[in-house]
């Protein structure tokens, strides 16, 4: 039985350490060049099994409403629901801990050396490998919905709202949402 199930069924024989949720998400920020929400997913739903595809997108939706990094949100959604407020600690505290003292350290030689050209030249590369590994992302978050048209309807909307009109994401995240979860509850019956 994969964790996944275990920890939906409720079987209580899997638990998670807080030194596994704690790792894990060490783990996850020390990966985590241009955004943690590529290593999340990998760490969460391919290599743990914490969570499913569809939960980790449900996650991911709920942390959109959230102020702060997304990635920040799901190690905090993740360790609740593995292991209540503490697992939820334990999580976030892995998340930070390093890349705060690292971000400390970096932010002060990139001070003393903004204006070298290979530094530049570092960051245009590295932020085009971190568009990349989220465009990918986006992606593999849409396959579970690909057999709902109206939620690939959505999902561009969302892609055209922010990319092509210029909006604001929380103005498209606030327009379209209240729509699409409309249409959702019309199309179970759930209105």
């Amino acid at each position: 039985m994969s964790q996944v199930s275990a920890l939906t069924e409720g079987n209580s024989d899997v638990r998670v350490t807080l030194a596994a949720l704690f790792t894990e998400f060490l783990k996850v920020s020390l990966c985590s060049f241009g955004g943690g929400l590529v290593w999340a997913r990998r760490a969460v739903v391919e290599q743990r099994h914490w969570m499913s595809e569809r939960e980790f997108a449900d996650t991911l939706s709920l942390c959109q409403f959230m102020p702060g990094p997304n990635v920040i949100g799901i190690a905090v959604c993740v360790g609740a629901k593995l292991r209540g407020a503490i697992g939820a600690l334990a999580a976030l505290s892995g998340f930070v801990l390093i890349p705060c003292a690292v971000g400390f350290v970096l932010g002060a030689l990139y001070l003393q050396s903004a204006k070298l050209p290979v530094v530049h030249n570092i960051l245009d590369g590295v932020s085009a490998v971190a568009a990349g590994l989220l465009i990918a992302t986006g992606g593999r978050l849409l396959m579970p919905h690909l057999g709902r048209p109206v939620a690939v309807l959505f999902a561009a909307l969302a892609f055209a709202g922010v990319v092509f009109t210029e909006l604001p994401l929380l103005v498209v995240l606030l327009g379209l949402a209240p729509l699409s979860v409309a249409v959702a509850a019309v199309q179970t019956g759930r209105a």
